[in-house]
C-alpha cells in the first residue's frame, strides 16, 4: 500500500466517521478517491490533512479551495444525492469535490472562474475516467442555468450573500447545501426548493474561505 492509499485510509477512519458520516457511498467515494491527485506538487503532502488547502499557494484570503475532508463529507451528506440526481458543484476549483460526487449521481457540472483551472480539473477528471462530469468556466454566483434544473448543488466553499440566482436552478425538492457566512459564526445550511418557497435547516457550525464571487459588497464607509 502507498503511503498516499494509507494516509486516506486514515483520513476516513480517523476524520471522516467519529463526525457521524455514515453514508457508505460516501465513504467508500473518499476511499477510492485519490484526493492528492487534486493539489499542486508542493502542497501533495498536505492532501489527507484535515484543514482547508489554498490552491493557488498565496496565503491570507484563498481564492481556489480544497475544502477539508470533514466538511467536505458532511456536506455530500446532507445533500442526500441519489443514484439518478443530476448535481452542479459551485468552485469546484480543482475537481476533488466533483469527482465524489460522480461516484453518487450520474451527472454531476462543476464550474471553474478560472480557465487554467478549469483545464487542470478536466485533465484530472478524465485520467480518473470519470465521464459523468462536465466541467464549466462561469462566475461563482452565475451557476449553470443552460444546464438546470438540479437536484443537488453543493457549495465548495462558503457565501457571504443569499445565492437566489443558485436557488432559481434547483428543481422541486432540490437541496443547496453550503456554509452560510451570513451572520457569524459561519454555519453550513442545507436550502430546499418546494412550490412555495424555499425552507433552510441549519446543520453545524464551521469557518471556510469565502467563494469569489459570493462575498457581500464592501459597505460604503466616509
Amino acid at each position: 500500500m502507498s503511503d498516499f492509499a494509507r494516509a486516506r485510509l486514515n483520513m476516513v477512519d480517523g476524520q471522516i466517521r467519529p463526525h457521524s458520516v455514515t453514508d457508505w457511498r460516501i465513504i467508500d467515494a473518499m476511499r477510492l478517491v485519490p484526493r492528492e491527485v487534486f493539489v499542486p506538487d508542493a502542497q501533495k503532502s498536505l492532501a489527507y490533512l484535515d484543514q482547508d488547502i489554498d490552491l493557488d499557494g498565496t496565503g491570507g484570503d484563498f481564492h481556489h479551495v480544497l475544502l477539508n475532508p470533514t466538511v467536505t463529507a458532511r456536506l455530500l451528506q446532507s445533500a442526500e444525492i441519489g443514484h439518478d440526481d443530476h448535481v452542479l458543484v459551485v468552485g469546484g476549483a480543482t475537481g476533488y469535490v466533483a469527482a465524489l460526487v460522480a461516484k453518487l449521481a450520474a451527472r454531476v457540472v462543476t464550474t471553474v472562474d478560472d480557465e487554467a483551472m478549469a483545464a487542470q480539473a478536466k485533465a484530472t477528471l478524465a485520467a480518473l475516467g470519470l465521464g459523468n462530469v462536465t466541467v464549466r468556466v462561469a462566475p461563482c454566483g452565475e451557476g449553470a442555468p443552460a444546464e438546470a434544473p438540479f437536484d443537488a448543488i453543493i457549495l465548495n466553499g462558503a457565501t457571504e450573500i443569499e445565492p437566489t440566482k443558485l436557488y432559481d436552478q434547483l428543481k422541486m425538492g432540490g437541496r443547496l447545501v453550503g456554509v452560510f457566512a451570513t451572520s457569524r459564526p459561519q454555519r453550513a445550511i442545507v436550502i430546499t426548493r418546494s412550490h412555495c418557497d424555499f425552507g433552510s435547516r441549519v446543520l453545524f457550525d464551521t469557518s471556510v474561505p469565502i467563494l469569489p464571487g459570493l462575498r457581500r459588497a464592501p459597505a460604503f464607509t466616509f
